[in-house]
């Protein structure tokens, strides 16, 4: 019993602590913050770059969904707007259809334009260009993505860097 009590305090003079107990290290309020921001940052990258890849994955169904049962068509673009590409064509079965979320891929179209459109025959709402497909889409969101990464790899390095006292 001695003994150990002896070796306990010659720890402390070595040391110049104490062990009486263990007892942890506070990490400074403001440390915790960056870390948490440092963290965010990151979440908030990897939500985009999900978001961004859900895109091109959507755009391969559409596609596929659209191969599986295509019909061809000629279409008059009715309203080319910043939202959606309205387009008119007849079905198969001699229908006028009007899809109501617009067109796939309507980059370069303008109002009163006839286009060669692909669609599912089973549901005509699902209408692209002919001759494009979701390839046109890896192109805006890689680079959305590489620069989103650019500016948050930076803010997430200065995030964690120790901060000078």
């Amino acid at each position: 019993m001695a003994s150990d009590a002896v070796a306990q305090n010659a720890a402390d003079s070595v040391t110049e602590t104490s062990t009486d107990g263990d007892q942890s290290v506070a990490v400074p309020p403001r440390r915790r913050g960056r870390a948490r921001a440092a963290r965010g940052v990151l979440v908030f990258g990897l939500l985009m770059t999900v978001m961004g890849l859900s895109i091109v994955g959507a755009c391969f169904i559409n596609d596929r969904t659209i191969e599986e049962s295509k019909g061809e068509a000629v279409a008059e673009v009715v309203d080319a707007s910043l939202t959606r590409t309205v387009v008119r064509f007849n079905t198969d079965e001699g229908r006028v259809y009007i899809p109501p979320n617009g067109v796939l891929y309507p980059a370069d179209l303008q109002a009163g334009q006839l286009v060669r459109v692909e669609y599912d025959s089973r549901n005509p709402d699902l209408v692209r260009v002919a001759g494009r497909n979701m390839t046109l889409s890896l192109l805006p969101v890689s680079s959305s993505l590489a620069v989103l990464w650019a500016v948050l790899l930076p803010v997430y390095w200065l995030l964690r860097r120790p901060t000078a006292r």
